[in-house]
């Protein structure tokens, strides 16, 4: 008899279990109709150098992948919203749009916080940015120059809001982060492996973070006080794990739509309910990545869960997966479903796409 008793203190960092269960795979390199990744990143602002160093190359692996267009959401301000501009959009026009930033060391600066970040829009959109994008750090880490924590809804801010409704730009914003990642860092957390590799991603501190309840009520409370404003929830409105909140929010505000960016890993462990949400709202729903640099063999998963009803495959090509010790189920979603949310809905709320 082998003696397995080493295998009791297997540590889960050498765990890699192989799925034993035999279903049907059907790979998906091209989406069935043209995409447009409206969550991702190709500029400087969150790698090293160019998240996409070769444009010609990427060009090349979205026609191969039916990807029409892509929203860089790295345009930032001044100069360096100007060298996106100039490497993505009017070097390529239709196929790459930019989303601006604006510069939130001005809510340490006093009075006028929210009318100088409003200036700071038009200024960029005047550039040729098409949209705003707002990060998590509103809401957590961002402190007015008293040092007290400033909340999506502030009332400060709308100037900022009003502008975005004023020029015709949708603002996406990210609000707040997975669940588990304001849940207690113990052995009961989902992510733990996660958590573990990126110990500044845990919010569980209430000394220094609100809690995740309180942070989707600020936001519910932003969207429905600036009705005049296209706001986009990224990843699923920061609440994929909860799509009865995410479905009652789109019920209730017209202004709010949500976008599937770095969630297909939650939303397909619960396909029936997030099919029941696209197919209720079809038209404020967008198809978004967040993996950058941008690669055919990702996108041809996301491909698959939306358009397959393969069961219990792989949501990414890392092993063991990022976020979660998990396979996903996809959604067979319907032609008309397809069109709007890989293409329809982006082409409606930002300008500078090529519809053709």
């Amino acid at each position: 008899m082998t003696d397995h008793e080493d295998l009791r203190e297997l540590r889960l960092r050498r765990f890699r279990p192989v799925a034993a269960v035999r279903t049907a795979e059907h790979q998906v390199p091209r989406a069935r109709f043209p995409a447009i990744d409206v969550h991702n990143h190709l500029g400087r602002w969150l790698t090293s150098g160019w998240a996409a160093p070769d444009v010609g190359a990427l060009l090349e692996m979205m026609d191969a992948a039916n990807v029409a267009a892509i929203v860089n959401l790295d345009g930032m301000r001044g100069e360096e919203l100007r060298a996106n501009l100039d490497r993505y959009d009017r070097a390529h026009p239709g196929r790459f749009v930019t989303f601006a930033q604006v510069d939130w060391r001005e809510v340490a600066r006093g009075e006028g916080s929210g009318e100088r970040l409003a200036t700071q829009l038009r200024e960029a959109v005047d550039a040729g940015a098409r949209g705003l994008k707002v990060w998590k750090d509103l809401g957590l880490h961002l402190r007015d120059d008293g040092g007290v924590l400033i909340a999506p809804d502030d009332e400060r801010l709308s100037p900022l809001w009003e502008m975005a409704g004023d020029v015709g730009v949708p603002v996406l914003i990210h609000t707040g982060d997975p669940v588990a990642f304001f849940d207690p860092m113990d052995g009961g957390n989902e992510r733990i492996e996660e958590l573990l590799e990126h110990p500044d991603w845990w919010f569980g501190d209430r000394a220094r973070f609100p809690a995740f309840d309180d942070l989707l009520g600020a936001f519910e409370r932003l969207v429905a006080s600036h009705p005049r404003t296209t706001f986009i929830g990224a990843h699923v409105a920061g609440a994929s794990e909860d799509l009865a909140w995410v479905g009652r929010m789109l019920e209730t505000y017209p202004n709010l739509h949500v976008d599937l960016a770095a969630r297909i890993a939650e939303l397909g462990r619960q396909p029936r309910a997030t099919r029941a949400l696209l197919e209720r709202h079809p038209t404020r729903i967008l198809f978004g990545t967040d993996e950058f640099p941008p690669m055919q063999e990702v996108y041809a998963i996301h491909f698959r869960f939306l358009e397959t009803a393969d069961e219990s495959f792989a949501y990414s090509i890392e092993d063991p997966p990022p976020q979660g010790r998990w396979a996903i189920s996809g959604l067979d979603l319907p032609d008309d479903v397809l069109r709007a949310v890989y293409r329809e809905n982006a082409l409606r709320l930002i300008s500078g796409l090529d519809p053709s």
